[in-house]
Parts: structure tokens; C-alpha cells; sequence
């Protein structure tokens, strides 16, 4: 398919803020610890990032609906070097820990910031039916190809280590880069067309679409507060705790692990085509719950890579699917709000267990997070194929 010109800028756009998510989901629990915090606190810190985004992702679906997208995304850039920058000059938990609510910082594999319903509700205008999930599957694939980038470069901090630099000026140099990618996002949103006075009217809040979106809502919650239990920042903090991983070794896991992510979510919209979106959505989510739960009982580092990279291979498959099932369900008014109040829920969600998840690493139950999440996931995928499996797409 051809990409019209915002298309092009806002997956462009994508690709950056996934590069620096990619490597800051891992640096950030190494950089917490050389700080002198504990793994309760990276939890919490976890905690705080998602549920800040929550609560400003709720104020969009309240009352962005009144606001065209672009000035919207150039604060949002704003924010995100803001973010940057206070994680590279900050060093005790409670402002670290106002940081995190405040600001940008993702600390899972998928994309929870207020970005996701601002582009999200653009790229759904740009195109129909199976070019729109063709459309959204690009955006995902985009995401997690530069994602498993960005896991690379976890190992510069270690790299410049041996070449005399101080570790922890290093790790904090990886947080002026992202500060430094969201002033070229910035750049990116300004290219965005403006308005035209036709567009000025403000979208339309959530209406005739309001009981389908509040039970998506309610079932992306459960699906969202399992994988907080998991988020890549506490899946590479079990790693190091439980096998003694080295960062540039989790670097390398996660780059491989995004790269099956990225080539699943390829070939998503092939199989969303002869088997239908939430078909898609479940039938390729449960085999990989399945598999991490087989992963936190392995018995030894080789095995848990090994479920864990085919894990990657399935889990991702649903994000496209979801995304362009969500837009198929709603009145096109209704999408931008729909976007951001299915978005929510799912933030808040999963802002709430990754503080449990770090509390569970330091108990020292070390395999509960991630069976927990499987066994979660797995009721989501039931639930959701039972509760929408007659509802028609626009």
C-alpha cells in the first residue's frame, strides 16, 4: 500500500520513540540499582511511569476530543525531553519517583504513553478495512523493529565503562539521548499539516460506541494488568536476578526477542484476513501465555531464553489486530476518544501490578510474577473471543 505523507512522519516518529524505549526498558531497572534502589523500588518506579500515562491519557479522552492531534503530539514531544532530562540530573526516589509520573518513560514492550490514541486515531483516517489493519501492522512492526534496535545499544553504557568512563555517568548519558530523540520527534510533529478550518471542529466524545468500548476497556485491563506483572523492565530484572544475566547478554536477548516480535506482527494482518481480527487477537496470545509460563519454571538460563524467544514469536500478534479491531467496532467520530478510553484502563491496569511484581522478585518468588501473567492472559483470551466473537466490523 502507498503511505500517505502523514503516515510516513508519523511512523517515522514511531521509530524513534521505540529505539529509545527499547533501550531504556532494560537500562532502567541497571540504572535504578547503581543509584543504591532496590528491586521494590524499580517496581514502584515501573508503577509510577504507566500510571501517570493513564491519568494523561484519561484528561485526552476527556478532553482532547476538543483539540486537533498536532499540538497535542508537540507537547507530548516536549514532555518526553523534559522526561529525559530529569532522569539524567536526578538521583534520590522521590523526585526520580515524581519523574516517572510525570513524564514519558515506558518501561514495557509495547507502547503505553499518551502517543499511542493521538496517532493511533490519525493513522485510523488514513485508510479502510484490511489496508487500515495492513496500516496499523506497519505502525507495530515499525515500533518493534527499532525497539529490538534500541535493545542493542543497552551494552554502550558497559562499552564506554571499559574505555574509562564512569558507569553511572554513562547510564545517565542514555537518558540525554532520549531527551535528545524527543527534541527530534518534536521536529518530526511540526512537519505534521496543520489544521484546516473544516478540521477545526472539535471529534465527537464517546456516544453510540459507548457500551462496546467499556467492555473492551474492562477486558484490555485485565490483559494490561497481567503484563505488568512481566514488563520488559522486570522481565530483564528476573533475568539478571534469577540467571546472573549480564546487561549486554539482556541486550541481545531482548534485540532477538524484538525481532521475532516485529516479524510476527508482519505477518498479522495475513492471518487477521483468513481468520478475522479477534481471532487473530486470541488464537496466537494463548499458545504464548503458555509458553511463559513454561519459561519461569525452566531450569536453567538456555531454556528460559529459548520459551521466551517463542513466546516473542506469537505474543505480539494481537497489538495490530486489537488496534485495528478497536477503530472497526467504533463510529468514526468516535475514534479518538474510543483509542484513548480503551487506552486508560489498560495503563491503569498495568500501573498497578508492577509494584506487586517487584515486591514478589524481592520475596524471592522469583516464577510467580510470570506464571501469574500467563494463567491472566490466558482468561483475558477467553473472555474477550466469547464476548465479541458476533460483533460486526464496520
Amino acid at each position: 500500500m502507498t503511505l500517505p505523507p502523514e503516515a510516513r512522519l508519523l511512523l517515522t516518529a514511531r521509530a524513534l520513540r521505540a529505539f529509545a524505549d527499547g533501550y531504556l526498558c532494560v537500562l532502567l531497572p541497571a540504572y535504578l540499582l547503581a543509584l543504591g534502589l532496590g528491586a521494590l523500588e524499580v517496581g514502584i518506579l515501573s508503577t509510577a511511569t504507566l500510571l501517570g500515562s493513564a491519568l494523561l491519557t484519561l484528561l485526552l479522552g476527556s478532553h482532547g476530543h476538543r483539540y486537533h492531534h498536532r499540538p497535542l503530539l508537540l507537547g507530548a514531544a516536549l514532555l518526553m525531553v523534559a522526561t529525559g532530562l530529569l532522569f539524567a540530573g536526578l538521583t534520590s526516589f522521590w523526585p526520580l519517583l515524581l519523574a516517572a509520573f510525570l513524564g514519558t518513560l515506558n518501561p514495557s514492550s509495547g507502547d503505553v504513553s499518551v502517543f499511542l490514541p493521538l496517532e493511533h486515531a490519525r493513522l485510523a483516517e488514513a485508510a479502510q478495512g484490511d489496508e487500515r489493519t495492513a496500516l496499523f501492522a506497519r505502525y507495530s512492526l515499525t515500533g518493534a523493529l527499532f525497539a529490538a534496535l534500541g535493545s542493542l545499544a543497552v551494552a554502550l553504557p558497559d562499552a564506554l565503562a571499559g574505555q574509562g568512563w564512569d558507569r553511572l555517568d554513562a547510564l545517565r548519558g542514555m537518558f540525554l539521548l532520549y531527551a535528545l530523540t524527543g527534541g527530534a520527534i518534536w521536529l518530526i510533529y511540526r512537519r505534521l499539516p496543520e489544521p484546516a478550518p473544516h478540521e477545526q471542529a472539535p471529534r465527537a466524545p464517546l456516544d453510540a460506541s459507548r457500551g462496546v468500548v467499556i467492555r473492551l476497556a474492562a477486558l484490555f485491563s485485565l490483559d494490561a494488568f497481567a503484563g505488568g506483572l512481566v514488563l520488559n523492565s522486570l522481565l530483564a530484572l528476573w533475568l539478571f536476578q534469577r540467571f546472573g544475566l549480564s546487561l549486554a547478554a539482556a541486550g541481545a536477548f531482548f534485540f532477538w526477542a524484538g525481532l521475532l516480535t516485529a516479524f510476527s506482527q508482519l505477518a498479522a494482518p495475513w492471518v487477521a484476513k483468513r481468520i478475522g481480527l479477534l481471532n487473530t487477537m486470541v488464537f496466537t496470545h494463548i499458545p504464548a501465555n503458555v509458553l511463559l509460563i513454561l519459561a519461569a519454571l525452566a531450569p536453567s538460563l538456555p531454556w528460559a531464553l529459548g520459551l521466551l524467544l517463542a513466546r516473542s514469536a506469537l505474543s505480539q500478534m494481537d497489538v495490530p489486530t486489537r488496534s485495528a479491531f478497536v477503530m472497526a467496532v467504533v463510529t468514526p467520530p468516535e475514534r479518538a476518544a474510543a483509542a484513548s478510553f480503551t487506552a486508560v484502563p489498560r495503563s491503569l491496569a498495568a500501573a498497578a501490578s508492577p509494584s506487586l511484581g517487584g515486591a514478589l522478585f524481592a520475596a524471592g518468588w522469583l516464577a510467580a510474577p510470570l506464571v501469574a501473567c500467563g494463567v491472566m492472559k490466558i482468561a483475558y483470551d477467553v473472555a474477550i473471543w466469547r464476548a465479541f466473537r458476533r460483533v460486526r466490523e464496520r
